[in-house]
């Protein structure tokens, strides 16, 4: 069984490196790519090259947020905002 949308990774921080949510993922079929925390008895080995795209997704979406049309949603309907998304996330990856 995959994870929500067939996603094969779940990236994310220290935060998350809990033995509840590395089971959750696991129990969906994708693998952990959480660092561990200092404490953790034994460090689990994650790909820090596929970790690393994790910055690269935080700052897409904090560029989102810097633009106010989206950060307040103006458009009124689902489908106007969808567009939107396209729109400026074609503009940003054009950069």
């Amino acid at each position: 069984m995959r994870a929500a949308g067939g996603a094969r990774y779940v990236l994310a921080d220290k935060g998350y490196d809990t033995n509840r949510v590395v089971q959750l993922v696991a129990d969906l079929g994708a693998e952990v790519v959480i660092p561990s925390k200092k404490t953790r008895l034994v460090p689990r080995v994650i790909d820090r090259n596929l970790y690393s795209d994790r910055n690269k997704v935080e700052r897409f979406f904090s560029r989102f947020k810097q633009l106010r049309r989206l950060a307040t949603r103006y458009d009124k309907t689902a489908s106007s905002f969808l567009g939107m998304l396209h729109f400026v996330s074609a503009l940003l990856w054009l950069r």
